[in-house]
């Protein structure tokens, strides 16, 4: 089914999505705004893996992304590659994996499987760094083309001044990335690690664990007018023994980069989250408590509404949230044993689904409900500091609201056709989820109309329920193209009755060893943004 915990995530605070203006691969959605489309979440892997992984199946490991930059001579294309692999170790690791997919696909039993399910691969080293680079060419291309048609004989002199392009530090970016891990990790734990699980899901069901994850990345971002941001983020994940089914986080950067609905970009000079979440139980009830700390004012990057978003003001935010979910089949067709052994001439084969996750022919109807409950704390004196500078900037901070209380849920039907083991015709897939990011404010529209009164646009917007569209289908083996779009039903400013809000589209290639992991790569026309992914367990 469509992922329910995108309404979970975006209704607390740091639901991450892909994009490929940092080289960490990922921006935080702003708080409060409406759920983001699912193609739209970060992989749980970190962008380092997924480069050492992908780099295995790319010319010289050099992987492209598509995304608008700062200054326009220097393009959208983009190029990125690991100049530091994280270890010798894992290179060879990655090479295992795809040589072990090999065996097991063609064993008659399947492979052998630890508590978590997944398949027993040899434990690596728990810490390492890499560094990653990113190159612009378009600017090089242009400069190197305009000396030599300026040139009219081809001398040494014409040679030297093109090389001198080469060291135009506009085209490049760096990134250094490090990641740390202690206390006891057993043989699932560093299989999960090593597969990208970074956001607390190989933790789950297991009740025995203590781990502590520390990332930090320090990497260049471009900016506006073509200079450099020094860009910083540790996050440090913790699980222990007194709270088998939790997770604590804490996460810093300086600053943090946000997206909000429109695609816009803007930067935080500080973000400070702390939070405690629970795993997803049986019963289906989830909790999360946390605190939230914005120092400075948010700059855009590249929004044309100079407006800030009010959950992105400098104050201190005590936020908590519960979600309930439930699922129903209307009818399933289950997977046996049979089902999975391919005969031939040459014997009996172990064929299992491209995807765990999309193993089974069903109809099913799923729904989730929740509400938030936030409270802020200072953040006056800030706004009264840069009045005189932008009086837009303080109006949106008085109109956020110290306290705040809200429900959101969502309705989901899904139908799958196909077991998508077969090399053509066995998948066909569709998804339609219902959103309601705030009933109050739905509520409160509701009561306007009969009152006859009129509600500004940042109120309609989020008060508007939202239909998002998930159609997949198989192309050849392993390989699904995917739509997904996301519709507003309601008429806005520039249009009247339901309108297309977002639209992505993604080619995927499913790497049957990892059960539900793969190669993704989308492109979002409203962000003019395009990138290559490595993705895992997208439940």
């Amino acid at each position: 089914m469509a992922n329910l915990r995108t309404a979970m995530d975006s209704a607390f605070w740091d639901q991450p999505i892909s994009s490929p203006q940092t080289l960490d691969g990922s921006a935080n959605s702003v708080p409060g705004d409406p759920f983001p489309l699912d193609a739209a979440r970060a992989s749980r892997a970190l962008r380092i893996q997924q480069l050492a992984l992908l780099g295995l199946g790319f010319p010289l490991g050099i992987i492209p992304s598509y995304s608008p930059s700062s200054q326009k001579e220097l393009g959208s294309f983009s190029l990125q590659s690991l100049l530091l692999k994280p270890s010798t170790s894992f290179g060879y690791f990655l090479f295992f994996i795809f040589y072990f997919s090999f065996l097991f696909s063609s064993s008659v039993s399947p492979p052998q499987s630890d508590r978590c399910g997944s398949p027993q691969i040899p434990s690596v080293y728990g810490k390492w760094f890499g560094l990653v680079g990113q190159f612009r060419p378009k600017k090089l291309i242009s400069e190197i083309k305009r000396e030599f048609s300026n040139a009219d004989e081809l001398e040494v002199s014409v040679f030297r001044d093109a090389a001198k392009h080469f060291l135009d530090k506009s085209l490049y970016s760096i990134a250094l990335c490090s990641q740390l891990s202690l206390g006891t990790i057993d043989k699932c734990m560093s299989l999960n690690w090593l597969s990208g699980f970074h956001y607390g899901i190989a933790v789950e069901r297991l009740t025995k664990l203590s781990k502590s994850i520390i990332d930090y990345a320090f990497h260049h971002r471009e900016c506006q007018f073509g200079s450099k941001l020094s860009n910083q983020r540790v996050h440090i994940e913790y699980t222990s023994h007194e709270l088998p089914d939790h997770d604590i986080t804490l996460e810093a950067a300086w600053p943090q980069l946000f997206i909000d609905r429109k695609g816009g970009y803007w930067d935080v000079p500080e973000a400070i989250s702390l939070s405690l979440s629970s795993l997803t139980s049986d019963s289906g009830l989830r909790y999360r408590f946390g605190i939230q700390k914005n120092s400075g004012h948010p700059r855009s990057v590249n929004a044309i509404n100079g407006e800030a978003p009010a959950a992105l003001m400098p104050g201190l935010c005590a936020k908590a949230a519960f979600s309930y979910e439930q699922s129903k089949d209307i009818w399933r067709q289950k997977e046996t044993k049979n089902d999975l052994i391919v005969t031939t001439d040459k014997g009996q084969f172990w064929r299992p689904a491209y995807d765990v996750r999309l193993k089974e022919p069903h109809a099913t109807i799923s729904a989730i409900i929740g509400g938030t409950f936030a409270a802020w704390f200072g953040g006056r004196e800030s706004s009264m500091a840069v009045e005189s500078q932008d009086r837009d900037v303080s109006m949106t901070m008085k109109k956020r609201s110290p306290l705040n209380a809200d429900l959101f849920g969502s309705v989901c039907y899904t139908f799958q056709h196909g077991w998508f083991r077969k090399p053509f015709g066995d998948l066909t897939r569709f998804d339609a989820r219902l959103d309601v990011c705030s009933a109050s404010g739905l509520a409160k529209r509701a009561l306007n109309i009969f009152k006859s009164s009129s509600v500004n646009n940042a109120e309609k917007s989020l008060s508007s329920p939202r239909l998002n569209l998930i159609f997949q289908q198989q192309v050849a083996g392993p390989i699904v193209f995917r739509v997904d779009s996301k519709f507003l039903l309601d008429s806005s400013s520039e249009k009247r009755g339901p309108h297309m809000e977002d639209f992505i589209y993604s080619l995927s290639y499913s790497l049957r060893l990892l059960r539900s992991g793969k190669v993704v790569a989308w492109y979002s026309p409203k962000r003019k943004e395009g990138m290559i992914e490595l993705r895992l367990y997208e439940f």
